[in-house]
């Protein structure tokens, strides 16, 4: 029988979400390390956490909302007390196609600016964050103010904000606006961080091949995306992996000058909306 991995001396490398791209991450980033891996669904947990230490991964799983602060600050401080803090990686999320515009908003937005605000007072020199956003925070429309205030404004009144308040039920807007909001809170956040010796940045992924993308490819607004990834000449979709390894780089010694900036990884999607699409 082969001994659980020992934490002992290990750096820790903390992700949020336990699907697709959070399994991908934890994988790319876990060995040698210790892992904590941050997920909602008690049974989606035990399952990764079973599938992770099968691999020999040394992890724990902590069962946490987001949305809830106090949730994510235990979170982080059971983390800061494993060892020093490598890297950050924010995967948590729910998708248009699967929540509605309130759930969205409390995970994507708010649930951001918990895992930012409670993770900066752990991070030392050479810690890094990486939040996942996402192409469509790329074609959110709002107006310089609605921007500042998204960008710094307190958790508890992001939801009270004037862009907020006027999506209403419109969960597409709410995901945009919300992960529009997430570059922003990144860009916001670089100043503190960069003052700790510390990177904070963001991905945003176009169309990944995941269980979450395949809920959205069956909407309309799916089926659009995927018609737009052969119009842009990428002809496939992204793969978890691929998100992991621009995670690896971020969250590496080679990225130590990139920081309060968004990695577009979507095969050129983006390029081509802006460049050639016919609007």
């Amino acid at each position: 029988m082969v001994d659980r991995p020992s934490d002992e001396g290990r750096d820790v490398v903390v992700v949020t979400g336990a699907g697709g791209m959070g399994m991908a991450v934890a994988r790319r980033l876990g060995s040698g390390r210790t892992l904590f891996l941050a997920e909602a669904s008690r049974e989606q947990l035990d399952r990764a956490v079973t599938a992770l230490t099968s691999e020999g991964y040394a992890v724990h799983g902590v069962l946490t909302d987001v949305s809830d602060r106090a949730s994510v600050e235990k979170l982080a401080e059971q983390a800061a007390g494993a060892g020093r803090i490598e890297a950050v990686v924010h995967t948590a999320g729910v998708s248009a196609a699967t929540a509605s515009a309130k759930t969205i908003l409390a995970v994507n937005l708010v649930g951001t600016v918990h895992v930012i605000d409670a993770f900066e007072e752990s991070a030392t020199r050479g810690t890094s964050l990486v939040v996942i956003a996402s192409l469509a925070g790329h074609h959110a429309s709002l107006t310089r103010e609605d921007e500042a205030a998204l960008a710094t404004t307190d958790a508890e009144d992001l939801l009270a904000l004037a862009a907020v308040a006027a999506i209403g039920d419109d969960a597409i807007a709410a995901y945009m606006v919300s992960k529009r909001a997430n570059h922003l809170r990144v860009e916001a956040a670089a100043l503190a961080w960069n003052r700790r010796g510390a990177t904070i940045n963001s991905i945003s992924p176009g169309v990944i091949a995941t269980a979450m993308s395949q809920a959205v490819a069956e909407t309309p607004v799916g089926g659009h995306m995927l018609e737009m990834l052969d119009a842009c000449g990428a002809g496939r979709t992204g793969t978890a992996g691929e998100i992991a390894e621009a995670v690896a780089f971020l969250t590496g010694p080679q990225a130590r000058f990139v920081t309060g900036t968004d990695l577009l990884v979507d095969g050129g999607q983006a390029a081509w909306m802006r460049r050639h699409m016919r609007h």
